[in-house]
This record gives structure tokens, C-alpha cells and sequence, in this order.
């Protein structure tokens, strides 16, 4: 059977380009997931499922969370708003200015218009992500400006959801299709795809193909050779199909590598994790609370400003330097004056606890030594100016050492201790490939590819060096639902 449009992939970017598709005309849709039923969805399933999109008022998250100012009071007082302005800037700033403009535009002038669409056409519910981005202050629960909303039970619920609608539309859905190549017509448009199923080889034809699977964070040889020698051995957070093979399949027939391919988001995760993401824990293995107390490595020593900014700034650059630490392990060490301020994922392991910061340093696999000098010299450093005040950047600072700790820097004088050891988990690879404005795919030769469309983490450019937490899922709806649209037009 011929298909109007082909979509590889079924996660959160490849259903929205089903989806978008169907919306807009194409009536055979098919959409190729290499994993069996039960191991569906790739890394959308193991996702926080958080939102970064743009507002002007509070109130327009009112669609999304309704009962909001009745759950928290003084919800629509307390929430910072989201301006396009905003948005850029945050992006901007986490990429040391090196996102792509038309990109990074599409992406923000795009991100609450498609979050609506996703709730009405895609039927997603929402709810307020209080677990991870809230923090209880007083009798007050403050909000940080833009990632504050996801879909109801996170990645599984948005997984399952996609999956729900897409059969709903009459979307075509092969599990155990591993998709090994593209193929051409004369003229060089895409013309389709050649699968290897449980039956053997097929070559499935399609009037265009969106490429929507996924970056190579699952591939050791690809992550050595591109990231460095130190990701050989990193965990992956999420699926454990994603090898590249969209990748592979483009650049196979002339597609132009965009971005930055020596870059992609790690996390902190708990040292005991997984090798690959496991579905029963999904994101439970991040480790975030860290801009609240201290990381020493292995030599006993910090090693980076902790409180530079809030995490979700922070910790898809900060997973990637642990991993650069000795033995790719840090501890993360904590007093009891911040334990209500954790995400609640922490609980999900034990850690190292003492009376005393001696007690908890000699259980630690560290220069203990050098370890204790490094509290002594942090808590006589720290404490300056402020007042505390974890839901801001609040000045308390440390003065006299480095790397320095430029908010949130309390001492630690407040037993019990509490130490976790973490690793750098790897989520998503930052290198893809050119799109143009309509997510049409541009060939090393400046044109673009006649049929042949991509979104999600294969589309190249958008981030460099870091992330904004919710802008990758943001981006693979956005750009999803333009290559749907596109595919099906054309």
C-alpha cells in the first residue's frame, strides 16, 4: 500500500507530524516505530513532559490548568510572565548566543499556539509541574518564568496520548519496523522507505517522509567520535533505540549536518542508574536540587559554581561536566535546612546521611582529606549577603574561593547530612541536520531535499552547549506539526 505521507518515529515530534498531517489533507498516514508495543515511544515516554511556551498573561494558562488558583492561592499573582522577549533571551543565553535565529523563532513564535492545538486536536490534559518547578516559599508556592506546565503523568501520559489520538484519526501505526534507508525516484525526490520488519525486507512507498526518531545519544561509537571519549561509558537516561539511523539515512543522500554535533543535553542522574532508561522509573533518576548545596568530585574538590543560575537552566550543561570529572561521579552534599526544598525524585534512592560532615565524607569513595578542607573552606566563604531565598536568584554568595558559589550559598551547619552520589546521564544529542522554515530538509548542496522532511531532535541548530528545560518537546511538537502540514500540502 502506497502512503501520502511516511513519518519515522513515534515519539512526541513524529505523532505531532502524524497528526498534523492528517489535520491537513494526507489520507493515508503511516507511522514507523522500530521498538515493539510494549518499549514504544522513545524518549517521550521517559520525559518530565514539561512545556516551555511563551505567554503575555497568566491567564492564558487558564485553558490549560483551570483550577490552579483554586489549588494554589495566588497562583495568577505569583507567576512570572513569558514574553517572546523572554523566551529568546533564555535561549539565547544557554547557548552562548549561537542558536539559529530563524529556528529559534519559529520555535517561540510558535510554542503556546501549538501547546493549544496539542491540547484540542492532539487531546493532551495538562497540569501545573509543582513536583519539579515549584518551591514552596512560606505559605507560597513560587513559579520559575516559562517551563511550568506538563502533561498529565509526564512522559507516559503524553506518549500514550499521542498514541490514543493517532489511532483515533485513523493513522496507521507498525511496531517492530526498523527503518533502514530511504529511497529515491529519478528525479531525486524521496520517494520512500525500506523497512525491515518481522517478516523480513519491504520497501514502503510514500509520497514524502518526515524523519522524526530521534539523535544518536543511544550509539557508543557515534557519541565517542562526536561528543568525546569520556561518553563511551554514559548511561542513557531514555530509549535505547536511538542510534542515529535518521541521521544516517539523510546524510546518506546529501543532507547538510546543522548544529552543534559535539554537544547534547546530560542530566545529573543517581550513580546506581540504569545503563538505559528503565519504563517503570521513566525521569525518576534525575538529580536537580543541586544549586542548594555543594558537588565535590572524587579529589575532594568542587569543581563548579552550583548556584550560577536556576537548574533548568543548568543541568542539561552540568550532566556533560560531570562526566569530564574523575570516574564521572560527583556527590552532591546537602544540609537539612534545604530538605523540604527537594524534588521529590530524590527520594527515590537512599543517600549517605551522618550527624556530622566528617561522618558523611568518610563514606564517600573521595580524597577525604581534601574533601573536609573543601566544606571548611566553602562554610567560611559562604553566607554572604542574601537573605536566602531559593526562589530567586538571591545574591548569597561565597567570597575568597573557586569556583565560586553565587546564590543560594548557605553553610552547611544544620546536621543530619545528606550526600547523593550522581552521574552524567545522557537524554538527547544536539547535532541534526538543515531544515528550512517549513522543516523541509536542505541538502549539502543548499537546496532542498524534494520529499523529505525532519523534526525533533534531528532537526539541527536550535541548542549549543546547553538547554532550556521544556524547549526540546516544545520543539519537536512545533516543528512536528510544521512537517505534517508541510508533507501533507505538498
Amino acid at each position: 500500500m502506497d502512503y501520502d505521507v511516511i513519518v519515522v518515529g513515534a515519539g512526541n515530534a513524529a505523532f505531532a507530524a502524524a497528526v498534523s498531517a492528517r489535520e491537513n489533507g494526507a489520507k493515508r498516514v503511516l507511522v514507523l516505530e522500530k521498538a515493539s508495543k510494549p518499549q514504544r515511544g522513545g524518549n517521550t515516554f521517559f520525559s518530565g513532559a514539561i512545556l516551555r511556551f511563551h505567554f503575555d498573561k497568566v491567564a492564558d494558562l487558564d485553558r490549560f490548568v483551570p483550577t490552579a488558583e483554586e489549588e494554589y492561592p495566588g497562583f495568577h499573582a505569583g507567576v512570572p510572565v513569558y514574553p517572546r522577549e523572554a523566551f529568546r533571551d533564555d535561549l539565547m543565553r544557554v547557548t552562548d548566543g549561537r542558536t539559529d535565529p530563524e529556528l529559534c523563532n519559529i520555535l517561540i513564535e510558535n510554542s503556546y499556539d501549538t501547546t493549544c492545538w496539542m491540547q484540542d486536536l492532539g487531546k493532551m490534559k495538562f497540569e501545573l509541574a509543582r513536583s519539579v518547578m515549584g518551591i514552596k516559599v512560606g505559605n507560597q508556592i513560587k513559579w520559575p518564568r516559562g517551563a511550568i506546565v506538563r502533561t498529565v503523568h509526564e512522559g507516559v501520559g503524553l506518549s500514550d496520548t499521542w498514541f490514543e489520538t493517532g489511532e483515533a484519526m485513523g493513522i496507521d501505526i507498525r511496531y517492530e519496523s526498523h527503518v533502514l534507508e530511504l529511497t529515491q525516484s529519478e528525479t531525486g525526490r524521496v520517494s520512500g522507505v525500506v523497512v525491515r520488519g518481522p517478516d523480513g525486507l519491504e520497501t514502503i512507498s510514500g509520497r514524502a517522509v518526515i524523519l522524526a526518531c530521534g539523535g544518536f545519544e543511544t550509539n557508543p561509537a557515534w557519541r565517542t567520535h562526536y561528543l568525546g571519549q569520556e561518553w563511551g561509558h554514559a548511561k542513557v537516561r531514555g530509549s535505547n533505540f536511538n542510534y542515529g539511523d535518521g541521521l544516517k539515512m539523510a546524510l546518506d543522500i546529501g543532507a547538510m549536518p546543522w548544529g552543534h554535533w559535539g554537544g547534547c543535553h546530560a542530566t545529573p542522574i543517581v550513580a546506581e542508574a540504569p545503563d538505559y532508561g528503565r519504563r517503570e522509573m521513566t525521569d525518576k533518576t534525575n538529580r536537580l536540587s543541586y544549586p542548594f548545596g555543594v558537588m565535590i568530585n572524587v579529589e575532594g574538590k568542587r569543581w563548579i559554581d552550583e548556584g550560577v543560575d536556576v537548574n533548568s537552566f543548568t543541568y542539561a550543561k552540568y550532566g556533560g561536566l560531570i562526566l569530564k570529572q574523575p570516574r564521572g561521579l560527583v556527590y552532591q552534599i546537602f544540609d537539612s535546612k534545604v530538605v523540604e526544598l527537594f524534588e521529590p525524585r530524590y527520594w527515590t534512592s537512599e543517600p549517605l546521611k551522618s550527624d556530622t560532615l566528617e561522618g558523611l565524607v568518610k563514606q564517600m569513595k573521595v580524597d577525604q582529606k581534601r574533601a573536609m578542607e573543601t566544606l571548611e573552606e566553602y562554610n567560611a566563604a559562604a553566607g554572604r549577603g542574601g537573605p536566602f531565598n531559593p526562589a530567586v536568584l538571591d545574591g548569597m554568595h561565597t567570597e575568597g574561593i573557586y569556583p565560586p558559589k553565587t546564590n543560594w550559598a548557605q553553610k552547611l551547619d544544620t546536621p543530619p547530612y545528606l550526600s547523593w552520589a550522581v552521574t552524567g546521564g545522557i537524554t538527547f544529542t544536539f547535532g541534526g541536520v538543515k531544515v528550512t522554515s517549513e522543516a523541509q530538509v536542505v541538502s549539502t548542496g543548499w537546496r532542498p531535499i524534494p520529499g523529505l522532511y525532519a523534526a525533533g531532535e534531528m532537526v539541527g541548530g536550535l541548542f549549543h552547549y546547553n538547554y532550556a528545560l521544556g524547549s526540546g518537546l516544545m520543539s519537536g511538537a512545533v516543528f512536528g506539526r510544521i512537517a505534517g502540514r508541510s508533507a501533507a500540502r505538498a
